[in-house]
């Protein structure tokens, strides 16, 4: 099991031996698998994680289908995609925006929008879980989106199925405690995802995204 004092040390030696650079660094986790054969489904891991903190920009990234020009020009500050009800034939039609919709950690829909994705965009969201969730009343969207914000897509789809997941947990400038507290959530949540728990796991990492990893465990 991963424990919280392992992931605190790790963080600390991660920031010894990093250099210094001049954008704050995400800080990075990763999960390798052992025992399991990836052609089989049940090995296959795409999960949604809602983290108990923010990893700051670039987290929870969203994608909203809008009904009308007036709510997508209210929202267009605070998400990080919109799609206008008319133009989503034309997507329908176009792998490469279709791959990229299916990139976004949450997508919402206003109103009549939401029937006409289903309508033309349904088989390719629906299997990978990435239909939209309707909005149902404007006044609460706030909430929603402050929601989505923490939610991350915890996938070890990389082309293919891989025998390892990695994800962002946090940045530079996080308190230490608040970032095992987003790692701990998604650890979890694996876990409870895999046929024999934590016998398929074989270690954690984590670094900052332009940094060495450092095995948890190893940083005493």
């Amino acid at each position: 099991m991963m424990r919280e004092k392992d992931a605190l040390q790790a963080l600390k030696k991660i920031k010894e031996i990093s250099k210094p650079r001049k954008f704050v660094q995400s800080i990075e986790m990763m999960i390798n698998f052992t025992g399991l054969d990836m052609k089989k489904p049940q090995n296959q891991v795409n999960l949604k994680v809602e983290l108990p903190n923010s990893t700051g920009k670039g987290s929870g990234k969203i994608c909203v289908f809008t009904k009308t020009d007036e709510f997508a020009k209210s929202i267009k500050s605070k998400v990080d995609l919109i799609i206008l009800e008319t133009d989503i034939e034309a997507i329908s039609k176009d792998k490469q925006k279709i791959a990229n919709i299916l990139t976004f950690d949450a997508l919402f829909a206003e109103g009549s929008a939401m029937l006409n994705v289903a309508k033309f965009l349904g088989q390719q969201l629906a299997p990978k879980g990435k239909m939209p969730k309707p909005i149902t009343n404007l006044n609460y969207f706030e909430d929603m989106l402050a929601k989505a914000r923490t939610q991350v897509t915890v996938s070890n789809k990389k082309g293919k199925f891989m025998p390892v997941v990695h994800t962002v947990v946090g940045r530079e400038g996080m308190d230490d405690k608040l970032v095992v507290q987003n790692m701990l959530a998604i650890y979890k949540t694996v876990l409870e995802s895999l046929p024999q728990k934590k016998q398929n796991i074989k270690n954690v990492y984590v670094k900052l995204s332009m940094g060495a990893p450092v095995r948890l465990g190893d940083a005493e």
